[in-house]
């Protein structure tokens, strides 16, 4: 819920004059602001200029997720700045829905907007629903900003009293943050996966958004489970259904979009470090198919409980990130640093997994100078706490 008043946060900027002052804040540095407010306040309402500073910060926030273009464009929440999906994979779902045939969506908690935008950018007819009456507005708002209105309905309402029958799909995104920050229960999410389940079984199509750290087991059977990662970043996991394909797991990576499908293969066999260091793509561990990834590459895990693969032979795969590994040390930091002070190495990215320490307490002890590079994995082989050097393959 939104504190900020629609009438006070969002309608004076729509006016022509909040419309003329959004674009003379555009792109304005962070060291101009105080300025740039005190120059603007001469000729128009404090509030107005408040309100139009702010919106200028959350846009630049908000291009990283939207894009500059749009995002120019938009309106925002901090909320929905935080929590709305990023473009790209709104799009990627909103393409999915498309293929299967879908015409219209009901968008039940839909924010400031983001997916009803792709939606309707796919040529789907969308109504959008949320209880909180400024993010209604600001959705409303972004809809006509991008000339989209005419796709979009906009309803302020209690998703679980909506009829969602005259539609071919529904998209739920229920909140997943509380006063206490990330919930991960997924029963406490408002409103609960049981109701979204239930709502999305008597749909032809639905697709639910959920946190990407669900536990497998609660993952219906009746469901398609797909994890999305954007540029090696775990953003989100989705069910799907009325697709055909339940039970399904599924691995996609964007941009392209990559599909990995689960073949239901045993936890791969553990063996000693090879050539070949692959570290899979987070949405590959996130949908426990880093066995798939592995039996593709003909390698096996380094420990049982770490998701590193290895293997002797190189082999390109979206699915993961390929190193060759040089040296293979039981965890000493008095051992490394002489290592690659004999390496010259002053460029040391370190990545860990199954290990205490962070990276930034070993950079600055083993103090790296010179003019090569190098990547130490801090991780377990077999148990044991070690550490494999190398360089991307």
């Amino acid at each position: 819920m939104n504190d900020l008043d629609p009438a006070v946060f969002l309608a004076p900027l729509l006016t022509p004059e909040g419309r003329a002052l959004l674009d003379e804040v555009r792109g304005t540095e962070p060291a101009r602001e105080l300025a740039v407010a005190t120059r603007l306040r001469r000729d128009h309402p404090a509030a107005l200029v408040s309100a139009a500073m702010a919106q200028a910060l959350l846009r630049q926030r908000a291009a990283v997720k939207f894009g500059a273009a749009d995002a120019e464009r938009m309106f925002f929440t901090p909320n929905g700045v935080e929590q709305s999906t990023r473009a790209s994979v709104a799009t990627y779902r909103a393409e999915r829905m498309r293929a299967l045939g879908v015409t219209s969506v009901a968008d039940l908690c839909c924010g400031i907007g983001g997916d009803a935008l792709a939606l309707a950018r796919a040529g789907i007819r969308v109504l959008a629903v949320d209880h909180d009456p400024l993010t209604v507005a600001v959705a409303r708002a972004n809809a006509d900003a991008l000339g989209l209105a005419d796709l979009i309905e906009v309803r302020e309402a209690d998703v679980t009293e909506v009829d969602v029958s005259p539609y071919d799909a529904v998209f739920v995104d229920p909140a997943r943050r509380g006063g206490r920050g990330r919930i991960f229960d997924p029963e406490a999410y408002s409103p609960p996966l049981s109701w979204a389940v239930a709502t999305a079984l008597k749909s032809p199509r639905a697709a639910l958004k959920i946190a990407p750290g669900i536990p497998h087991e609660a993952i219906p059977g009746e469901a398609e489970a797909e994890w999305i990662s954007d540029a090696g970043d775990v953003k989100e996991a989705v069910l799907w259904f009325g697709t055909g394909t339940a039970g399904a797991v599924r691995a996609t990576l964007l941009p392209g979009p990559r599909a990995l499908l689960g073949r239901g293969l045993p936890d791969p066999q553990v063996r000693s470090v090879g050539r070949y260091l692959y570290e899979p793509d987070g949405a590959v561990i996130r949908a426990h198919l880093v066995a798939e990834v592995a039996e593709d590459l003909g390698g096996g895990l380094i420990d049982p409980t770490i998701a590193y693969i290895t293997a002797d032979e190189h082999h390109v795969t979206p699915y993961a990130t390929a190193y060759e590994i040089t040296d293979q040390l039981p965890f000493n930091v008095k051992k490394l640093k002489a290592l690659l002070r004999e390496r010259e190495v002053g460029i040391l990215t370190v990545k860990k997994r199954g290990s205490a320490v962070e990276p930034e307490e070993l950079r600055k002890k083993v103090k790296p100078q010179g003019r090569n590079s190098a990547t130490v994995f801090l991780t377990r082989v077999a148990g044991a706490p070690t550490m494999l050097i190398g360089r991307p393959a």
